[in-house]
């Protein structure tokens, strides 16, 4: 975890707030954690490519996706490596 994401826990800030419960930390799961991944997705989507946090929700759909939906995260998945390889092919993070 960043030092960002450290500052961010618990404030629901961030993407962060997409994932975990900012009250308690828990992870979310299940129709709560999905509808909350395509919420994140709708939120980043008209921004460029090349932003980070686009990116991240773009992750973060896939991973709720593929919990439920496995089929349906693949290309979205594949879709994000993609765009991980070409903005930032030498991020070690």
């Amino acid at each position: 975890m960043s030092v960002k994401e450290k500052e961010e826990w618990n404030t629901g800030e961030g993407i962060l707030k997409w994932d975990r419960c900012f009250d308690c930390g828990q992870e979310l799961h299940g129709a709560v954690s999905l509808a909350l991944g395509w919420a994140c997705w709708k939120t980043y989507l008209g921004r460029s490519d090349r932003d980070r946090n686009r990116c991240q929700a773009m992750e973060v759909l896939g991973t709720t996706l593929r919990e439920s939906r496995p089929k349906e995260a693949v290309p979205v998945l594949e879709a994000n490596l993609a765009l991980l390889r070409r903005y930032w092919p030498h991020d070690e993070n």
